[in-house]
């Protein structure tokens, strides 16, 4: 490729393409018209000898090439936006800002509460608006700003979205303090037959990939009880004989109020991570709360 050909300002365009996945959005992220945007879109195609974006049913989508070029450039250029920005601007102590969060209710309470902790002290004017996470609206969410940040499993079919990896989360099984089955362990067959309580994220649901697992071993869990939300369970645990699976980080402060053992044939494990758009990555103070979050979960 003769570098001579390639200005900085194509290497914008190209992240702008390969991000929206739409002519007319980038052009309008760029400020540009769609013909102008069109044009530099075939002259990339020349330089790179490939099509880049090819067209889908909705969109377009990148071709193997574009795929490959994404990340490095994107490192290229916000390594320059970072020395040509720099951050002096922001100031968090004196910032005046709303920054709106996407998450369950269980990472609303080992992420989000501790964070609105720890703001108070760093970043007394900076809010936290949090939304329920809605998995299948929220790559649209954070295209329209409605949306800030999500603290989420990254959908491997938004690979638009800016990640950053938090944690992967295990799973322990609890019940009442005392409880004679969780004293002992549990192998397969032992666990399916005890009275469990779910968690159904949509509501009513009596299956889980657990339930995959064991059906593959050869079991069905005696399921009594679907919940909506993972708060709910050590209540319900304590005062029965009811058992639950229950990420391990949500009773990180509460292991002394219930029986718990660790279920070593369950190899159920999700990933949690920062999620984000394009549109707040080079934005001081979001890049200040995303790091915040990251260095407050890496603490704990």
């Amino acid at each position: 490729m003769d570098t001579k050909r390639i200005d900085l300002n194509l290497l914008v365009s190209l992240e702008a393409l390969l991000v929206e996945r739409n002519v007319t959005r980038a052009a309008a992220r760029l400020h540009m018209s769609q013909p102008a945007l069109s044009a530099q879109l075939n002259r990339l195609r020349d330089l790179f000898k490939d099509p880049l974006l090819v067209p889908a049913h909705r969109g377009m989508v990148p071709t193997a090439k574009a795929l490959e070029l994404i990340g490095p450039l994107r490192a290229s250029l916000d390594q320059l936006r970072g020395t040509l920005q720099g951050h002096d601007s922001f100031s968090p102590a004196t910032a005046k800002l709303t920054i709106s969060i996407a998450c369950t209710d269980y990472v609303e309470a080992v992420v989000v509460a501790p964070l609105i902790v720890a703001l108070r002290d760093k970043a007394p004017d900076i809010r936290l608006a949090v939304h329920r996470l809605a998995p299948a609206r929220l790559g649209q969410q954070l295209a329209d700003g409605d949306i800030d940040l999500a603290i989420a499993t990254a959908d491997a079919g938004q690979a638009h979205l800016r990640t950053r990896h938090l944690f992967e989360e295990s799973y322990i099984l609890i019940g009442r303090p005392g409880h004679p089955r969780i004293a002992e362990g549990v192998i397969p067959s032992g666990f399916a037959a005890l009275e469990q309580v779910i968690v159904s994220p949509s509501g009513g649901g009596f299956s889980t990939p657990v339930d995959a697992t064991l059906e593959a071993l050869g079991h069905s869990r005696n399921i009594v009880a679907s919940a909506a939300s993972f708060l709910l369970i050590p209540a319900i645990i304590v005062s029965s004989d009811l058992v639950a699976l229950v990420p391990r980080r949500l009773m990180r402060d509460r292991m002394a109020e219930v029986a718990w053992i660790e279920v070593p044939w369950l190899t159920e494990r999700f990933q949690v991570e920062l999620i984000w758009h394009e549109r707040t990555h080079g934005h001081q103070g979001q890049q200040w709360i995303r790091e915040q979050i990251h260095d407050l979960v890496v603490a704990t």
